[in-house]
């Protein structure tokens, strides 16, 4: 049986335990997260406009369209929208881009749509 002292003891290092984890996490933030978004921006940009142009103008699947990603591309994650003809690609917490499809231009990011 745990005396109230054992347990006392047990709660103290868990929090310092999960604390000195998100101390580190945050330092490694710091340290690389400006470079993880650039190359992350720079990642699902390509992979969202790649990801249009298979999707509505080579009309295949989402699904299919996976298939042509680089390797190191495992995080980016793509989605659909049929009614606006447009794909995100995203990378949680670090970076997401959509391109659209215009007829006439092809897929272009959003941010040289507007």
């Amino acid at each position: 049986m745990a005396t109230a002292k054992t347990r006392t003891r047990k709660t103290r290092l868990w929090f310092w335990s999960i604390l000195l984890v998100a101390v580190l996490l945050g330092a490694a933030w710091l340290a690389w997260g400006e470079g993880l978004r650039k190359t992350g921006g720079a990642g699902v940009a390509y992979a969202a406009r790649v990801g249009c142009s298979c999707r509505f103008v080579a009309d295949r699947s989402l699904g299919d369209c996976a298939k042509d990603r680089l390797a190191g591309m495992e995080l980016v994650s793509l989605s659909d929208d049929a009614a606006a003809r447009s794909v995100t690609a995203s990378i949680p917490l670090i970076a997401s881009e959509t391109a659209a499809y215009r007829e006439g231009y092809g897929c272009v990011l959003q941010e040289w749509r507007d």
